[in-house]
């Protein structure tokens, strides 16, 4: 909600419409995705291009859908349902479910993830009209610094949901290498630290998984001579 209340300062020094901000928290959700929207319109981008800021931002959203439907479908889930569910997948709602799905039985976790996503989407849509309502109240340090929270608010909550070390090694290297590609490549610097953490992240899955074998194979051998 913090977060939202920053988005709201930003869609409103952006000549942004209350109506306008409220639809897109509807049907964008991501709030990333909405930040690129808001500044493809300030840049003047056409309809096109700022589609297809919005769209490339979200792609780094199927991973986590695809992490989540085998969590999420249940012995009678529909298609249907899974893709309406797929639309609240965002930070928040992902890192919930992924804690508590597990825990639940199968044929309850649809209602479940449904009732976190349309709290989370309707709440926030509500705030940020409260915030249009109130907003010459707010001096915009106030904004800023909540804006800021966005970005502490999805590293923590990534790094307390991954379930393997390569997670939490992806996250590292994003922020060690970031620096060095905004100093390279600014106008790339998100796609190739996406690109070169990932990959390091995922030599350093193969790295540890290859250790255990090892340690699996050598225990194995252990215990049959011993046997």
């Amino acid at each position: 909600m913090s977060s939202f209340i920053g988005f709201s300062g930003l869609a409103i020094e952006s000549g942004i419409s209350m109506g306008q901000a409220v639809f897109m928290t509807l049907t964008i959700w991501a709030l990333p995705a909405k930040v690129v929207l808001i500044g493809a319109i300030s840049a003047g981008s056409s309809l096109a291009a700022a589609a297809l800021a919005v769209a490339l931002s979200s792609v780094r959203l199927m991973p986590m859908v695809v992490a989540l439907l085998p969590e999420l479908k249940g012995p009678r889930s529909r298609k249907i349902t899974l893709l309406f569910l797929s639309h609240f997948v965002a930070v928040t709602a992902w890192v919930m479910a992924m804690e508590q799905l597990r825990h639940l039985p199968r044929d309850v976790r649809t209602s479940y993830f449904a009732g976190i996503g349309v709290t989370l989407v309707l709440t926030n849509a509500c705030v940020v009209a409260l915030i249009y309502l109130v907003s010459a109240s707010f001096p915009p340090l106030v904004f800023a610094v909540l804006f800021m929270l966005t970005p502490m608010y999805f590293l923590t909550s990534l790094w307390r949901s991954s379930r393997e070390q390569a997670g939490k090694a992806a996250l590292l290297a994003g922020l060690v290498i970031f620096p060095i590609m905004h100093a390279i490549a600014p106008g790339y610097d998100l796609l190739l630290t996406g690109i070169t953490g990932g990959l390091a992240a995922f030599a350093f899955h193969l790295y540890i998984e290859n250790l255990r074998s090892k340690e699996t194979m050598t225990t194995t051998q252990h215990e049959g001579q011993q046997s």
